[in-house]
């Protein structure tokens, strides 16, 4: 039973996906590229899909918390390879190498093993961007859509399995709608950005590509030097704005579109706008202090770099890695932060560092008043110990992942910064790290291993770090 309920769950979001590739091959025949091998491998992909579903068609959807968190590790391999098929038949890669792009691209972390992404087809470039915009909200969202129809009380578990909030909050009776409801919100900030891209002087090509790596807090580019290919400043502030927007609580734009702006009230929201502001505004002097620049000049580029990488978005102006070390302490310090929980950005998450700041200084006080009862509150609400054990439990994970991932790049014999800041990258899907992999550099000097290893840091940190974990655990076998 549980394995015909994988079977169907994937081949059902398999075939989705396959219908949204038609996109690319839309895109092959507007530029006049060869679509034809990208075509037959997409109606293959979509047959193969279609005949599983079909074979399970009349089987009855009963998802538990075990099949979920299977069926959503399974399919961001099922995308990975899917993804990177397009990129191994179209360019000059190894599968490991694409393998490592289309997690990236689903991830939305942003990291990419080329070296001249203008040399790409329009056709792979437009790829990138919509495993980017896929991968965003998360495939699960779009899943969920498509379950409840099949079967209502299943998808809400499915949602839990990916769902990057400290908690799910469904502001719709039916846990589609909210699902729906996220991907029109989604969909509308997309269309919003690739109108100003191109008011302010992208083609509509490049509008829809960095649209798409914007909203996603994705950060490919259609360009070797980032945004930085592009002079005009309104291009700049658009994607800084859009950044922002997109590292917010989707829930809280949802709340908006229910004509409640509390969610833009919450803790997480304003401690996210307090430290990127104070960031910026750090990186900004000491920008012109090592620059010739002016305060316009520098706090816009600030801001932006401030804004990709607490959003994890992986865009880049100039190179960075090359500003003093205080200026690179400021920027580690903001890829360490993240977005907010239950937006499309990654990392650690500002709502839980308020939580472990918060826990802290309630230690502090049981150590002085013994006898008091202390709580901590987020938003006025008492957060129950499952909570604060959740995010401690998460912290030390994450770190772990991250320690993992730093030894393992270092003993291949790189240096100590791009060991470290690699592996935040990786973990913390950000993109870009520093010295070697840096801004202006790129991870196709790892070999195929170091590929498929880095893939699956991505996956971890895009799931969260316990939905992989758990699968080391031998209660989760038991009665499977």
């Amino acid at each position: 039973m549980n394995f015909k309920n994988i079977l169907k769950v994937l081949s059902l979001i398999g075939m989705t996906v396959s219908l949204i590739f038609l996109l690319d091959i839309f895109i092959g025949i507007l530029y006049a590229e060869g679509y034809l091998k990208f075509l037959y491998y997409n109606i293959l992909f979509f047959m193969l899909n279609f005949f599983i579903w079909i074979s399970l068609y009349k089987h009855q959807l009963n998802l538990k918390i075990k099949d979920s968190i299977l069926i959503v590790n399974l399919l961001w391999i099922l995308l990975g390879i899917t993804g990177a098929m397009p990129l191994f038949i179209y360019t000059d890669v190894s599968f490991a190498s694409a393998f490592f792009e289309a997690i990236s691209g689903f991830t939305t972390t942003g990291a990419t093993i080329y070296t001249d992404i203008e040399a790409l087809p329009k056709m792979i470039l437009f790829h990138r961007s919509l495993m980017h915009w896929l991968g965003g909200l998360g495939v699960i969202v779009l899943g969920v859509g498509l379950l409840s129809m099949i079967n209502p009380t299943g998808s809400l578990s499915l949602f839990k399995a990916e769902s990057t909030g400290i908690a799910l909050e469904k502001l719709t009776p039916k846990i589609k709608d909210t699902a729906l409801r996220l991907w029109i919100i989604y969909l509308v900030l997309t269309l919003l950005d690739m109108i100003l891209l191109k008011f302010f002087g992208m083609s509509w090509f490049d509008a829809i590509n960095h649209a798409f790596s914007t909203v996603s807090t994705g950060g490919f580019s259609t360009k070797n030097s980032s945004l930085g290919y592009f002079h005009e400043d309104g291009i700049i502030w658009v994607t800084t704005l859009f950044m922002l927007l997109s590292g917010i609580n989707f829930l809280a734009h949802l709340k908006l579109y229910h004509r409640d702006i509390s969610g833009y009230k919450s803790e997480e929201v304003r401690w996210y706008i307090i430290l990127f502001s104070m960031l910026s505004l750090a990186l900004t002097f000491i920008h012109m202090d090592i620059s010739n620049d002016g305060f316009y000049d520098a706090i816009k580029h600030s801001s932006f770099t401030i804004a990709s990488v607490m959003t994890t978005t992986g865009f880049a102006t100039i190179d960075y890695g090359s500003w003093s070390h205080l200026a690179i302490a400021i920027i580690f310090i903001g890829m360490l932060l993240g977005g907010n929980a239950g937006s499309t950005a990654g990392g650690i998450k500002i709502i839980r560092h308020v939580i472990i700041f918060k826990t802290l200084f309630s230690e502090f006080k049981r150590i002085l008043h013994p006898n008091a009862i202390i709580s901590v509150f987020i938003d006025n609400i008492k957060q129950k110990e499952r909570i604060l054990s959740a995010t401690f439990g998460f912290f030390t994970l994450f770190m772990m992942s991250v320690g993992v991932v730093t030894i393992y790049i270092y003993a291949r014999g790189f240096d100590a910064m791009s060991a470290i800041s690699g592996a935040f990258a990786l973990v913390g899907n950000i993109g870009p790290g520093f010295a070697l992999v840096g801004p202006a550099d790129n991870f196709s000097f790892f070999n195929d291993f170091d590929k498929i290893f880095f893939s699956v840091a991505m996956i971890i940190g895009r799931l969260e770090c316990y939905t992989v974990f758990v699968l080391l655990s031998s209660s989760f076998w038991k009665k499977f």
